[in-house]
């Protein structure tokens, strides 16, 4: 549990030093404050998967460390101490965590499971509610227009996804708007966007500080959605009025899918479409590898210990109790194995 290294003698000076199992943590942290400030930096295709994988890391950093501080709390109870045949005073030595940390750790870790679990299920429900929609729509293409006079348009998920636009939203736009609008949703379609948003939306029922990433990542894909039109159609500044249209025309309109041209931050959308392609940076793929790289390598870190803690806490119990049955019988010899232990000093191995 702990990144102490520490030899088969150690000395009075030498002290367990809690960080490996805290790493991650602190990882978690730093993402939910930097990653959506830095998320508009990039391309937004490169920022969508940044995100993703910034998400995947901080949650699984975060449900692991809980799982390891909640491990060092329960190892302590005499009673699961007994049934394990480890010493409990062995693993208070070796990994100092106060039962205070391991009762909130655990209670973290059920709130955690609890609202991933709440969250996935959710999740489950809309998409098939989504699917249901898109076999229920009118038509078999990809695209449904709706005889509606409300201004509407969206994509949503299935197989294959459709999607809706509505006769209103048709008559709020220039030819080629509409082809940019089409383009639009049909990136989100292409790109399964909706994938991204269950992600996130997963990774912020785990762990409420990363909500931002969440709401950033909406913006990204929209952004990413814009620049595909933008390709598509061959004229950015078409696309951003698309945008800014429909934003007008659905302004009243509050019930809007996620995965709309009208979602996100649109004024910022717009000065985007109107200013140069973003340029590519590897930087937000190395970070990101970087990160992963010290959060699993902290954990595996604090599991390695957390594994030695309870050997030596077995061997400590069991050289108890042979050194009782010593004392009660004089016959046994001070020195020799150690119930299934091959030795007394040294590393610990089992077999």
């Amino acid at each position: 549990m702990t990144a102490r290294r520490t030899s088969a003698a150690p000395t009075k000076d030498r002290e367990p030093v809690l960080i490996s199992v805290y790493v991650p943590l602190l990882i978690t942290i730093v993402i939910a404050v930097f990653a959506p400030r830095a998320a508009p930096l990039p391309a937004p295709r490169t920022a969508a998967w940044s995100l993703v994988s910034a998400a995947l890391v901080a949650s699984l950093g975060w449900l692991g460390s809980l799982g390891l501080l909640a491990f060092a709390g329960l190892v302590q109870i005499p009673e699961v101490a007994q049934e394990g045949q480890w010493s409990v005073a062995a693993v208070r030595a070796s990994d100092p965590v106060y039962l205070t940390v391991a009762g909130v750790a655990a209670l973290g870790l059920l709130a955690s499971v609890a609202g991933l679990a709440v969250a996935a299920t959710r999740q489950v429900r809309h998409l098939r509610w989504a699917r249901r929609e898109c076999q229920q729509l009118p038509g078999d293409t990809e695209l449904a227009v709706l005889d509606l006079a409300s201004p509407e348009a969206f994509a949503l998920p299935g197989k294959p996804g459709r999607i809706v636009v509505s006769r209103g939203m048709l008559r709020c736009l220039g030819e080629r708007e509409r082809e940019a609008l089409l383009a639009h949703e049909r990136a989100h379609l292409r790109g399964r966007h909706h994938l991204f948003q269950t992600l996130w939306r997963l990774s912020a029922a785990v762990n409420p500080l990363l909500r931002p990433l969440s709401a950033a990542g909406g913006f990204v894909l929209e952004r990413w959605a814009d620049e595909e039109a933008a390709l598509r159609v061959g004229d950015r500044a078409v696309v951003a009025r698309a945008v800014g249209r429909a934003a007008l025309a659905t302004s009243a309109n509050r019930s809007r899918p996620a995965l709309a041209a009208t979602g996100g931050a649109v004024p910022q959308r717009v000065r985007a479409l109107l200013a140069p392609p973003p340029p590519r940076r590897a930087l937000p793929f190395v970070a990101g590898a970087a990160l992963l790289v010290v959060c699993c390598g902290s954990l595996a870190d604090a599991a390695t210990d957390s594994e030695q803690m309870i050997e030596t806490a077995q061997h400590a119990a069991c050289v108890t109790a042979q050194a009782a049955a010593t004392a009660a019988a004089s016959a046994v010899p001070p020195h020799g194995p150690c119930c299934e232990h091959e030795h007394l000093d040294g590393p610990v191995r089992h077999h």
